[in-house]
């Protein structure tokens, strides 16, 4: 029993060794990759040397000579891509935050405008022509709610570009150094990587005329002789509560608008050079398109604050006695029970047709934006070269 119990304990610890000697190995790979040394070409000279001996002289030496290997102590990212880095988090952060507390900030803001005296002012109006005004009039601020949503708008781009623009900033005056990827392969990659960014461009633009509840894009519609046309603009005036039905693009996901971004970054990142800033900005905003969409699907589910832009509905979808507020989260709730955050989940678990996805899809806009986003895309690639030369 003794000498059993001695065999397994000679096991545990060379199971051990063997796995700290593994994790040293990757460490020290990684660390190479990023912060390629004067003993890189040592390094490998010894590994082939190494590979070419017999097994019972590496395994004498194998220890020894893996211990005495240096490592480069610098971090993998320099001072430029750590304020990339702090910048993008402020972006992503700032902008999930003000979304969780939308509703709070709205009605704060609405009723510091309403102090002021700027809600329903006749001196503040737009101009006539001005499409989709059906709610209240062509005034700028025709109610509290109102007022807060257009302040919010403006604040929440204002935050946008503080945050995007100085990681952008950060960005240019990175010091990474560019990967050299060469041959066909390369070749391969560049043009796989431009076809995705195009094709995420192409059903970003298409989303635009299929616009979803949770998006920031208005929806429109051609007006008719049983409602009031006045606001209108060439027979056409706006509706957000169109959003709610769910139709071409909304059938295959909830966030037609962002969710492009996954493959636009991950593809951008590559097109840029692959480098650590490259992964920083455009990998980042992937990562913020995912974490946003679900946080807003969190939101929604717990029912703790609106999300999305719905600023004007037709009055003839009203309810008397229920909050406007309220009848948001029921339209939401059923929009969420009709759609799926992964694309085409709700196809396959049979909540929508492909078919009707094939029959309402604004392929058009779609192809026109893929094929400008390939002119988009490289013209991108260019400027950034150009300005970080």
């Amino acid at each position: 029993m003794k000498v059993g119990g001695q065999k397994r304990r000679l096991k545990m610890q060379a199971k051990k060794k063997l796995l700290l000697l593994l994790a040293c190995t990757i460490s020290r790979s990684i660390c190479l990759a990023f912060n390629p040394s004067p003993f890189h070409h040592e390094i490998a000279s010894r590994h082939r040397k190494r590979c070419s001996q017999p097994h019972h002289q590496k395994r004498q030496h194998y220890d020894s000579r893996l211990m005495m290997i240096p490592i480069n102590s610098q971090p993998v990212l320099d001072s430029s891509d750590q304020i990339l880095a702090a910048w993008t988090f402020l972006f992503a952060s700032s902008h999930i935050g003000m979304s969780a507390t939308r509703s709070s900030i709205i009605r704060s803001l609405g009723e510091t405008v309403n102090s002021l005296n700027l809600v329903a002012n006749e001196g503040w109006e737009l101009p006539s022509w001005w499409p989709g005004d059906n709610t209240g009039g062509n005034k700028i601020f025709p109610d509290n709610l109102t007022a807060g949503r257009q302040i919010y708008r403006g604040l929440y781009t204002a935050v946008s570009f503080l945050t995007l623009g100085s990681a952008f900033g950060a960005y240019l005056h990175s010091s990474s150094v560019a990967l050299d990827i060469s041959g066909e392969q390369s070749t391969l990659l560049h043009n796989a990587c431009l076809l995705s960014a195009a094709l995420s461009f192409g059903a970003a633009i298409a989303s635009l005329v299929n616009a979803s509840p949770l998006g920031l894009m208005p929806n429109f519609e051609a007006t008719t002789d049983d409602v009031d046309n006045s606001g209108s603009l060439a027979g056409i005036r706006r509706d957000d509560a169109l959003k709610f039905t769910t139709k071409g693009l909304t059938r295959i996901t909830r966030h037609p608008l962002i969710l492009p971004v996954v493959p636009w970054g991950i593809a951008t990142s590559v097109l840029a050079g692959g480098r650590p800033c490259d992964a920083i900005l455009f990998g980042g905003l992937s990562i913020y398109a995912v974490a946003g969409c679900y946080a807003q699907d969190l939101r929604v589910i717990r029912e703790e604050g609106s999300v999305g832009t719905v600023f004007q509905t037709e009055s003839r979808d009203t309810k008397e006695g229920v909050s406007e507020e309220e009848q948001e989260r029921t339209r939401l709730r059923s929009f969420f029970e009709q759609t799926s955050f992964i694309p085409f989940k709700a196809v396959f678990d049979g909540r929508q047709s492909f078919d009707d996805i094939v029959s309402e899809a604004p392929w058009l806009q779609f192809l026109l934006g893929t094929i400008a986003g390939i002119y988009v895309e490289e013209k991108i690639l260019h400027l950034l070269a150009e300005w970080s030369a």
